[in-house]
């Protein structure tokens, strides 16, 4: 694993490149994402210690742009086992924005927060941060067309620009509407502005099988994935985001335990279906401590009679016991939960 240090070193650095944000909450937040982005496997201990690194050298100074150009140099990959591309080199085009589609299949629609972004990017539209959008050719209606695998909100950014007319664009080899969906996944999975949720109904329609295992297992369980917040937050029963709590669930105990945690918190009629309430679920059915102790049924009446109340003493006791709220959710919920009665000795 690598170590706060070198993780330091390699946000100072690009700090040096980049330039220092201008206020203390932007810097803060462009260093959490990087190493968040570039070293997703280091511990929370390893994290904090190589912002305190960070945060000290711009402290006292040794902090310092970088004065001259680097050259790009290959790094060592004895190690790695490597072929030929499957795929032939990419060509770039100039194209009209307006002759461009997007494939709703791994691609959600422009939300608000899309529309402000868009009309930001036309209002300063410069040349120099401008990122051509991916492109793969596809048939539509019997005509050849270009789909944007990735970069829709510049495309329509220009689109929309009254003096833009033509824009240049990268075109990758990706015929079917699965291989393009793994293209975006691809392109995006490394990204912070891409959301999880995005990623994985991109992974889906990719046909990959992780991804299908974890939506048959929450269609069995009766909870639905949404693609996107809904608007003001207004959740039905048994919606959740936490794709990526549930990835994990998935992964660790299986299709058909996490099925049978997923039901307890639908049957409940959660909105939505929190990461907290699907860990602290899942800890009181696996525990041995806890899972011989009640029927699922039961702890779904309690999750529901319970409600909001549950939650605002789990996150009193989390701040109490200093412990994490989804634990101490379990224990509120464990509390009230009817018990199993003991057979006679």
């Amino acid at each position: 694993m690598t170590d706060h240090a070198t993780i330091a070193d390699h946000v100072v650095d690009d700090l040096r490149r980049r330039g220092m944000p201008t206020s203390d909450e932007d810097r803060a937040s462009f260093i959490a994402l990087m190493i968040a982005t570039e070293f997703p496997m280091a511990d929370d201990a390893t994290v904090k210690l190589a912002i305190k690194t960070v945060n000290d050298q711009i402290r006292t100074g040794a902090f310092r742009p970088v004065e001259s150009l680097r050259p790009i140099e290959p790094i060592n990959i004895t190690d790695l086992d490597t072929d030929e591309p499957v795929t032939g080199e990419p060509i770039c085009e100039r194209v009209d924005p307006k002759a461009l589609f997007v494939d709703p299949a791994y691609q959600r629609s422009v939300g608000e927060r899309g529309l402000r972004q868009i009309r930001r990017i036309v209002e300063a539209f410069c040349w120099t941060k401008f990122k051509p959008p991916i492109c793969a050719y596809a048939e539509h209606d019997g005509q050849t067309v270009l789909k944007v695998l990735d970069g829709q909100h510049t495309a329509i950014a220009a689109a929309s620009h009254p003096d833009i007319t033509m824009i240049p664009v990268m075109i990758v080899e990706a015929a079917e509407t699965a291989a393009q969906a793994a293209a975006f996944v691809g392109q995006n999975t490394q990204r912070v502005a891409v959301t999880p949720l995005q990623v994985f109904f991109a992974e889906v329609t990719a046909g990959d099988d992780d991804a299908l295992d974890v939506l048959k297992t929450c269609e069995r369980a009766g909870v639905t994935i949404m693609r996107s917040p809904p608007s003001r937050s207004d959740f039905k029963p048994a919606e959740t985001i936490s794709i990526s709590a549930i990835k994990a669930l998935v992964d660790k105990r299986g299709v058909m335990k996490a099925r049978m945690v997923l039901e307890v918190l639908a049957k409940a009629n959660l909105a939505p279906i929190a990461a907290d309430h699907i860990k602290a679920v899942e800890y009181l059915m696996t525990e041995p401590e806890f899972c011989d102790q009640f029927e699922p049924e039961d702890l779904t009446k309690e999750i529901e009679t319970s409600g909001k109340t549950a939650e605002h003493e789990a996150k009193v006791f989390s701040v109490a016991q200093k412990v994490p709220v989804w634990r101490a959710l379990a224990v509120q919920w464990f509390r009230k939960t009817r018990k199993k009665r003991k057979a006679a000795a």
